[in-house]
């Protein structure tokens, strides 16, 4: 099974690139928000941790949005928890879709949290800074201070085009996505 990473900064497209190689795709994102509205346990973890933030199940997004930014340490607190249920999940998905020749992880912190290994085939989606700062502005929850954070736990993004063996060039436009995936699909 060849296993696709794909890396990129936040609002560069990744999820829509993810789809359109066609194969199943492990979103962690999606993940995270069954986890947010399904997981007593996780919730539990949560409220334990944090316990002024988190007081009830399902656990809104506004709210984890409130702990991350009224403290620096509970981001990590948070990704903590949530990461070690998403590695969880991303196994299952994988020993499900064993047999499939290829699949894809759209996993946003995959190398920070050291999810992938050498064999996996890396692809970095890179996208206008302009570009990602107007479609990130139309995103309903959008909030600046958050995106900071984020951005404080992620490794830089050089980094992880250095990391790659292949860079998709994001114009936002089916067509020429389709172009770099098939051409990487013919070299993998």
């Amino acid at each position: 099974m060849i296993k696709i990473g794909i890396l990129g900064n936040i609002g560069s497209g990744k999820s829509f690139v993810a789809k359109s190689f066609g194969h199943p795709v492990f979103d962690a994102d999606y993940e995270v928000s069954k986890l947010y509205s399904k997981d007593k346990k996780v919730f539990k973890k949560l409220q334990k941790i944090l316990p002024n933030h988190f007081n009830e199940f399902p656990i809104e997004k506004n709210k984890v949005t409130q702990a991350i930014l009224a403290n620096n340490s509970n981001l990590k607190k948070i990704v903590k928890i949530v990461h070690l249920e998403i590695r969880k999940k991303m196994n299952i998905f994988l020993k499900k879709n064993k047999k499939k020749r290829i699949v894809v992880l759209d996993i946003p912190l995959l190398l920070e949290n050291k999810i992938n290994n050498k064999t996996y085939v890396l692809i970095f989606v890179q996208s206008k800074k302009s570009e990602v700062i107007k479609r990130l502005k139309k995103r309903k929850n959008f909030n600046q201070n958050l995106l900071k954070k984020f951005k404080i736990i992620q490794l830089p993004l050089d980094y992880k085009k250095r990391k790659s063996q292949f860079v998709i060039k994001n114009d936002f436009k089916k067509k020429s996505v389709k172009k770099y995936v098939k051409h990487i699909l013919d070299n993998i």
